[in-house]
């Protein structure tokens, strides 16, 4: 590929990165991690973000204290559904980790909270997502394009603990996967590497995000549950069906809605069958 044609690509991409409306294009990306991606055994590639507070969040910085990385957005059911798992393990490692929330793209833009379109706006959004989590630890900001985010193959939640020589030990597709992460954690910790080097939890973590996407709903905008519908169907039927389950916290209002619906279908093609 020739130098224009290369960069002609990169620009495409960013302008990609910065979607206006969810699909299910974007929805199978955020399954898979790209071929090539930044995996454990790597090392981080070259970066250097502001956060919220004054400071840098660079690649030359990591030699102090084990990093814990973590990508989100204020849109995010999964980021909602991690922001507690975040602080609480910030109060049990926070001393021996620096954990560092990077504020990507949103993931589903809706018509009241949409895509950043200026850097005033994406700190906006990040000091937004901030307040809404409460978060104490640092907040880092990426580029409009996603520089960081799209090098590091950009999912809505990704996490990744990297050690003292910037040497990514554990990876996790998301990063409300409480167990995987205080389990790398304690290890690295410990000064040994964690006995997996990634999260595999992918149904949990999803069903757990679902009790969330109402809220982001409210929050972002209807145009939001359009395009989920429209994207992934099944996803929007449980969030919908989740809200039936109020009383229960978020968390478990996906697995409820998950099992209610499997409940029903099961009886519907009994009753189906029984009729023949």
């Amino acid at each position: 590929m020739s130098p224009t044609s290369a960069h002609a690509a990169s620009e495409g991409n960013a302008a990609a990165y910065r979607f206006n409306r969810f699909r299910t294009g974007l929805l199978i990306d955020d399954l898979t991690f790209d071929r090539g991606a930044p995996a454990p055994g790597d090392h981080m590639p070259a970066f250097d973000l502001p956060t919220l507070d004054g400071g840098r969040f660079r690649d030359t910085d990591l030699g102090r204290l084990p990093v814990l990385l973590v990508f989100g957005s204020r849109t995010c059911p999964v980021t909602e559904s991690a922001g507690p798992v975040l602080r609480l393990l910030h109060r049990e490692f926070g001393d021996r980790v620096r954990f560092v929330l990077v504020n990507t793209r949103e993931a589903h833009p809706g018509e009241r909270f949409d895509q950043p379109r200026t850097w005033a706006q994406k700190l906006a959004h990040a000091e937004e997502l901030r307040r809404h989590h409460a978060v104490s630890f640092e907040v880092a900001v990426d580029d409009l394009d996603g520089g960081l985010h799209r090098a590091m193959s950009p999912k809505p939640n990704s996490a990744y603990l990297i050690d003292t020589a910037g040497v990514i030990r554990y990876r996790a597709h998301w990063a409300n996967d409480e167990r995987g992460l205080r389990s790398a954690l304690i290890h690295l910790t410990a000064g040994r590497l964690p006995e997996s080097d990634r999260s595999r939890a992918m149904i949990g973590p999803l069903l757990r995000a679902v009790g969330h996407l109402p809220g982001v709903v409210r929050f972002a905008g209807g145009r939001v549950e359009r395009d989920v519908w429209l994207a992934a169907t099944p996803l929007a039927v449980l969030g919908r069906v989740s809200q039936l389950f109020r009383r229960l916290p978020h968390d478990r209002r996906g697995a409820a809605a998950a099992l209610l619906v499997a409940t029903v279908a099961t009886l519907t093609v009994a009753a189906v069958i029984a009729g023949r």
